[in-house]
């Protein structure tokens, strides 16, 4: 998340036709919210999140191969994300990134991740916020 001007911003990136939250895998060893901050660093190179709300989370219902994410809330108030090369693959794992506003998350994330932005939403109480149009970026 991300405070702009009256309202909160919900930092989304795309993987081609799918929109989600910075997200990876628990490694071997890891604590979860350690994990959180390695992925998000790693896919957005944002280094500055606070957990203002506590360690709080909320995970997905089981989908593809029976996975469940797990998603924490925190703030940046870093506004330009970069998009690192994946040594992995050679590239980025995503091909763009917004900063959105509550209606296009709900518009732009699947129906797996509409409950976690109505958590996010309610956590924060940014439920009935309205903004006039997403801050787009692309890389």
């Amino acid at each position: 998340m991300r405070p702009a001007a009256a309202q909160w911003l919900f930092l989304l990136l795309r993987a081609y036709r799918n929109w989600d939250f910075p997200k990876g895998v628990v490694e071997p060893g890891e604590e979860p919210l350690a994990a959180a901050r390695r992925e998000v660093r790693e896919e957005t190179s944002i280094e500055d999140l606070q957990f203002n709300w506590g360690e709080v989370f909320r995970e997905t219902a089981r989908y593809g191969h029976n996975k469940v994410a797990r998603y924490y809330l925190a703030e940046t108030r870093t506004q330009v994300i970069t998009l690192p090369v994946n040594p992995q693959l050679g590239r980025p794992e995503h091909n763009e990134w917004r900063w959105v506003n509550l209606d296009a998350a709900l518009s732009l994330a699947s129906p797996r991740l509409e409950p976690i932005v109505h958590w996010a939403a309610a956590t924060i109480g940014a439920l009935g916020e309205h903004a006039a149009a997403p801050h787009i970026r692309s890389r």
